[in-house]
């Protein structure tokens, strides 16, 4: 289509034309082409100018599986109608792609409106989060333009709102820190706590023992009251670090093996903070919010106020620049107290892929920030000889070290083999399998996993 100062070189070619000719009814269609296109233009700057929308709902945080209403009010503040304009509420794309969308729409998010003067309508509807993520809601994408389709023009009006979805946390059966814990233990020289399970011996009661600590049996052996002693050590917590690297996770299995492993993570780290235990979370993935703010996708009022000539343009506008330091690793630092989880399951929500930092490179990155007396947890979808490497490592630097294996090889191949192989080389005994949920619940559980025969090799279980 024949668009802007293309027209009017065609109006001023057949006004030449009739005035060569002499052609008093091709001057006169001229005329009427000319009157048409300046209305055309006036009409189209006028109503794409006097469109506003204003977005309302609550966009609070919330859970996999909530839903959320919006509504979205589109006025018109001039003096003219507005024969038709289309209104869009954008989503993004890859959240409601099927086959597996993480987010599904029930309602209108794209209608068509006719606008009176002064007048409002209001496009309602409804998301249901399916999955965990920071997702943009919005920007609203207008499109209107005359009657006889010779000018369109584009805006978009509003600024996205965002919704935080937590990922799940699932109850771990059976979760005995004290005993069957997999993030291991550190003895400590000086008896700063007690370990409950532990019983070191028996000493005479001493006024102000709890009855607990009374030992029934060596009381009544001896007839005087006598107390338990436990082993000076300490439940000391964990530091996860999770592989958030893209190679990890092919497109044949996702997003199930992010999802599992983010499940994962947030389980644990539940987990160990209900305990009041530290707990920490070092990842190489992306945070969404900080993506965010440096991509500038915020728009100042006055900038949306601008039109565009094609759909296109008005997108491309605000396109989204990769601007985000991949290089730097996303950190919440290891400490005690329910607080820590919230930060955890926040920085997990907002967890996005990276393709800069390398499992590897974030061992060596944060390995001076890891907290001594935590154990470091690795939750991995893949292991590669560089990854053993630095995890082995770190094991030598006097960390005490255990892997959870997310999704590696649910298809039964040697995958899953050759994983726990390179870390049993790097002296790291302690690996565990997780590939469904019920895996994840039973992680806990050492009577739930699985036996040293499976894997071909003598696993021994820290």
């Amino acid at each position: 289509m024949l668009r802007g100062w293309r027209w009017l070189w065609v109006i001023f070619a057949v006004l030449g034309l009739a005035l060569v000719l002499r052609a008093g009814l091709v001057a006169f269609a001229g005329y009427v082409l000319l009157g048409v296109y300046l209305l055309s233009r006036y009409l189209a700057r006028e109503w794409i100018t006097s469109i506003s929308a204003e977005r309302a709902g609550d966009f609070a945080p919330r859970e996999v599986g909530d839903t959320l209403d919006v509504s979205l009010k589109v006025s018109n503040a001039g003096k003219l109608p507005v024969g038709w304009v289309l209104v869009e509420e954008m989503l993004p794309a890859p959240a409601i792609r099927p086959p597996r969308p993480r987010i599904t729409v029930k309602g209108g998010r794209l209608r068509v409106l006719y606008l009176p003067a002064g007048g409002t309508k209001t496009l309602k509807y409804r998301l249901t989060f399916t999955s965990r993520g920071y997702y943009p809601i919005g920007p609203a994408l207008i499109e209107t333009g005359d009657v006889f389709g010779l000018h369109r023009r584009h805006r978009r009006l509003t600024v996205p709102a965002y919704v935080m979805v937590y990922p799940r946390i699932l109850p771990i059966r059976k979760y005995d820190f004290a005993s069957d814990r997999p993030i291991g233990e550190v003895r400590l020289a000086n008896r700063l706590f007690e370990d409950p399970t532990r019983t070191a011996g028996v000493r005479p009661y001493q006024m102000g023992d709890p009855l607990q600590r009374i030992h029934w049996r060596a009381t009544a052996r001896t007839g005087e009251l006598h107390c338990r002693v436990y082993e000076p050590t300490s439940l000391a917590g964990a530091t996860l670090l999770v592989d958030f690297h893209q190679d990890g996770y092919p497109k044949r299995v996702e997003p199930n093996r992010s999802d599992l492993l983010v499940t994962t993570a947030c389980s644990l780290a539940y987990a160990v903070a209900g305990l009041n235990q530290q707990i920490g979370l070092m990842s190489n993935g992306r945070d969404a919010a900080e993506r965010i703010k440096q991509e500038s996708l915020t728009v100042a009022e006055d900038a949306t106020d601008h039109a565009h000539a094609t759909r296109l343009a008005a997108r491309d506008q605000f396109e989204v620049l990769d601007a985000t330091d991949r290089l730097r690793p996303l950190v919440v630092e290891t400490r005690r107290g329910f607080d820590q989880f919230q930060q955890i399951r926040e920085a997990l929500a907002r967890l996005e892929f990276t393709d800069g930092l390398t499992f590897a490179e974030l061992v060596v990155t944060v390995a001076p920030r890891l907290a001594r007396d935590a154990t470091v947890v690795a939750l991995l979808p893949r292991v590669s000889v560089e990854t053993a490497v630095a995890l082995g490592l770190l094991r030598r630097q006097g960390f005490a070290v255990s892997a959870v294996l997310v999704g590696v090889a649910e298809d039964g191949s040697d995958e899953r083999v050759v994983a726990a192989g390179r870390l049993i080389a790097e002296g790291i005994r302690d690996v565990r399998m997780v590939n469904t949920e019920a895996e994840l619940m039973a992680l806990g559980d050492r009577s739930a996993i699985a036996g040293p025969a499976e894997y071909g090799f003598s696993v021994g279980l820290a």
